[in-house]
């Protein structure tokens, strides 16, 4: 029998004992085994289960789960193990554990030894001491614990490389969180945006499809692929200004924007500030338009519609997110669309999984008991549904290791969302001796933002410009942002439409927006944001003006 070959075992012992004592008698489970020199790691098993009251890494054996030999009843202490050196000195086995009981045993060992790697090595780092002008200020990054990390490796022990039950968890949890009724989990926010836009080109929309040559309603204040599905689909994007200090969508600008064409409005509610949703909203159920939310930078943001409190990204038809690090949850990379609509529900999930008709989850077949029955297109009667198209689609499904760090960080949205307003008001506060120099960002009527970032825009006449002050920012080591693109149609992605002139509509002049390219600029606000850096992000602004 080869070392390895042990794990599982229940062995009779002698446990170490405290220091000069003698060994004492015990029963154990080898967890792991070395060749060829034969060390094992033995936890330590307990006939008593209430021994492991109050102890998280612990798992309850039953009579069911031996393969062989007496069929003892105890629990195993993950965090109570000990190593044993020459298997001559380890016992036979008196029983050995059934693969499902032991799968969760050492899963168990690997929660420990993966939270014991995050307090050595990442928690130090995250708690130690800012030190100004040394310490590198970031807009925005990851915030996390050990449980992001045992998602992370327990999900991987199973080797469910594609979605699976922590992609499927996760978007019955978002769901609910948010009070939609179906969430499509995909690989990045901006594949959200395009899956949200491409849903509403299907032909099983009718007369309400987007087709090429339709128009969408947006502003050019903001991130790229919020417009970026509209063109790619041939639609066309109709500019619109925004408003400051809210730096969302002119609402009084929207009529004027309205043509035969019209079929959708596509916006975002910037740096977690919600754009005025009753109005567009309103609008839009009078046109008979679509209405997408780019929800990617306001996760958790909240406004009062109709006499009740409702997410950003839920008032909508469809509503999106991104869970890239910088954003209010994160996977490292992924996204998620969202809806009401059972029908809209479904169209998401035949675009994100190649354009398929059959609604059966990967690996399940003929849950519709109807599979090779049915007639569709051109092809054969019977012809099997799993391999069915109606739509071209894509594969933007997330892994099942990005699913497992997000659940993990789903359950602290709330308190992600309360620091961010937290930071940002202490921001606010601090600058608000500075509003003769600055356009100060304000909420949006009856908003509750989830704040991404705190806004600044330089007033008109100042002896200084948002470049120099950047420029200093940076130079003391504090990362600041521009509102994404500032106008997107001056990008070098617009050149060949813009000389054509054509591909696009403007409402106006975007004055705001223009101010918004040359003059603003943001800072973070994220909660891995401490006090300290907070202070001295206020104290290195207001040094720029000391200093000039």
């Amino acid at each position: 029998m080869t070392a390895r070959s042990r794990i599982g075992e229940r062995v009779e012992l002698l446990w170490p004992g405290a220091a000069g004592a003698e060994p004492l008698p015990a029963v154990g489970i080898i967890l792991a085994a070395t060749e060829p020199a034969g060390h094992y790691i033995v936890a330590r098993f307990f006939h008593d289960a209430r021994v492991a009251e109050g102890r998280r890494f612990a798992v309850a054996i039953s009579a069911s789960d031996w393969q062989t030999g007496e069929a003892e009843v105890g629990v195993v202490l993950i965090n109570h193990t000990a190593t044993f050196f020459e298997q001559q000195f380890l016992p036979r086995a008196v029983a050995i554990l059934t693969i499902p009981r032991l799968k969760q045993l050492l899963k168990q060992w690997a929660q420990l030894t993966t939270k014991a790697f995050y307090e050595a090595i990442h928690q130090p780092e995250q708690q130690r001491p800012f030190v100004a002008g040394q310490d590198r200020i970031s807009y925005a990054g990851r915030v996390f614990d050990e449980e992001e990390l045992q998602r992370l490796v327990d999900s991987s022990l199973d080797f469910w490389l594609t979605a699976g039950p922590y992609a499927d968890s996760f978007e019955k949890q978002f769901a609910e969180q948010l009070g939609v009724r179906r969430c499509a989990l995909v690989n990045s926010g901006s594949s959200a945006n395009l899956l949200a836009f491409a849903a509403l080109t299907s032909p099983k929309l009718a007369e309400r499809r987007i087709v090429p040559g339709d128009e969408v309603i947006t502003v050019a204040a903001g991130f790229p692929t919020t417009v970026a599905p509209i063109i790619q689909y041939g639609a066309v994007p109709v500019f619109v200004d925004v408003t400051l200090p809210t730096y969302n969508v002119d609402c009084s600008q929207l009529e004027a924007a309205l043509s035969p064409r019209s079929k959708a409005v596509m916006l975002a509610h910037t740096l977690g500030n919600p754009f005025d949703l009753a109005a567009v909203k309103a609008f839009c159920d009078r046109r008979q338009l679509w209405l997408i939310e780019d929800n990617c930078d306001a996760l958790g943001a909240r406004y009062f519609w109709q006499g009740q409190w409702r997410y950003t990204g839920t008032v909508g038809d469809l509503g999106t997110s991104s869970f890239y690090p910088p954003h209010h949850l994160t996977m490292g990379e992924g996204g998620a669309v969202y809806t009401q609509d059972l029908a809209l529900g479904r169209l998401l999930k035949s675009f994100r999984d190649w354009g398929r008709d059959c609604w059966c989850p990967s690996g399940q077949d003929n849950t519709c008991n109807n599979r090779f029955q049915q007639q569709f297109g051109a092809l054969p009667l019977g012809y099997d549904h799993k391999y069915v198209y109606s739509h071209f689609g894509y594969n933007l499904k997330v892994t099942e290791m990005q699913a497992a760090i997000g659940c993990a960080q789903l359950a602290k949205l709330p308190a992600f969302v309360a620091a961010r307003q937290r930071n940002w008001q202490r921001l606010r506060d601090g600058c608000a001796e500075l509003a003769d120099r600055f356009i100060l960002p304000e909420a949006t009527v009856n908003a509750d933002p989830s704040w991404f970032g705190f806004l600044l825009t330089v007033r008109d006449g100042m002896p200084f410009s948002r470049d120099q002050l950047v420029a200093h920012l940076e130079a003391q080591r504090i990362q600041t942002r521009s509102l994404f693109a500032g106008n997107l149609i001056k990008h070098p992605c617009f050149d060949e439409m813009r000389a054509a002139g054509r591909g696009y509509r403007v409402i106006g002049e975007l004055a705001n927006t223009e101010r918004i390219l040359h003059n603003a600029f943001w800072i973070g606000v994220y909660p891995g944001m401490s006090e300290e850096k907070l202070d001295y992000m206020l104290q290195t602004i207001k040094a720029f003006f000391a200093k000039a």
